[in-house]
């Protein structure tokens, strides 16, 4: 599913390249100060886009004994430092260009390659998002789309969806600005987008940030997942009780599984392993993300010890 999120992040990198130079050309003509900002805020973009896509490539690196789990969380890491990113340099710089603007304000010159670029750039911010919103729906559950986009747990979707998000809403405002600012033909109008625009990227740097933060440091499957989890172990015959499972995403589509399970305590020790193996391989077919499963297996009548003897022999003749 990795390989699939490239692509909206492919289209957005496209996009966002092409319009940065166009904005800036734009911005030099005109002298508008919102044109400039949105020119910033398409670079920031574009290098942000590279970020995601090195993290999916360090992501994909194999488990070494000191990574056991794997770099799964490489995404989550550069997915904070995009946010991180969004707000010092385009929010950050936008609201600074905004006030020196306003503070010294230039005399507007002719709108006219502002609206062309400005509606350029809407096309194509809109064909990035729609890739990404399209990409995000085939992969999203039952839920509204912003509580799945919330509770999304691949940054190569939602911070995309994020970004064009914020883009739209900065073209709109920078096209506002650079009419009002020409209709009353004041500059104010101009430095106030500009600035408006980087409180935009700030908000969405924000959002992008706790997101990402919930990730790094151990966020749980979903909700309806554990609760699936907990209802498949539980309605086993030999199973006598199973404790809340915990859950910590190790990837998007990598997920980490402890149980604490109480089999019933006159099941033979043939048996019990049979159970653990058929606990597992049962989780494993119903959810497919769930790659890494720990089954802490309570039983008054059988030892740790011979259950893990017994579970290493059966699973040394599965493997012959």
């Amino acid at each position: 599913m990795a390989e699939q999120s490239k692509l909206p992040i492919y289209g957005a990198l496209g996009a966002n390249f092409g319009i940065a130079i166009i904005k800036f050309i734009a911005a030099s003509v005109t002298g508008s100060s919102a044109m400039l900002s949105e020119g910033i805020h398409s670079t920031v973009d574009s290098g942000n886009e590279l970020l995601l896509l090195l993290g999916i490539s360090k992501s994909k690196k194999p488990a070494d004994r000191n990574h056991p789990f794997g770099h799964g969380k490489e995404l989550y890491f550069w997915s904070l430092i995009v946010g991180i990113l969004i707000f010092a340099l385009g929010g950050g710089m936008s609201m600074y260009e905004g006030i020196t603007h306003i503070r010294h304000p230039e005399q507007l010159k002719d709108p006219k390659w502002n609206y062309i670029v400005l509606s350029f750039s809407m096309v194509f911010e809109g064909a990035s998002l729609f890739i990404a919103v399209k990409k995000f729906n085939e992969q999203k559950g039952a839920g509204s789309f912003w509580g799945e986009l919330r509770a999304s747990k691949d940054p190569s979707l939602f911070a995309v969806i994020y970004e064009d998000t914020a883009a739209l809403a900065g073209l709109i405002t920078a096209f506002l600005g650079v009419f009002l600012g020409h209709y009353f033909n004041n500059p104010l109008f101009d430095g106030l987008a500009s600035i408006i625009i980087g409180v935009i990227l700030a908000v969405v740097a924000v959002i992008m940030v706790i997101e990402s933060k919930k990730l790094l440091v151990g966020e749980s499957a979903e909700s309806n997942t554990v609760k699936g989890i907990y209802e498949l172990v539980n309605k086993d015959a030999d199973v006598s009780t199973v404790y809340y499972p915990l859950t910590m995403h190790l990837a998007p589509n990598e997920i980490l599984l402890a149980l604490d399970v109480q089999f019933r305590t006159d099941i033979s020790l043939t048996d019990l392993v049979e159970a653990i193996s058929r606990t597992e391989n049962n989780i494993r077919g119903a959810y497919p993300d769930v790659k890494r499963i720990f089954i802490e297996a309570r039983n008054l009548a059988k030892s740790g010890e011979q259950i893990s003897r017994e579970y290493r022999k059966r699973e040394e003749q599965e493997e012959d």
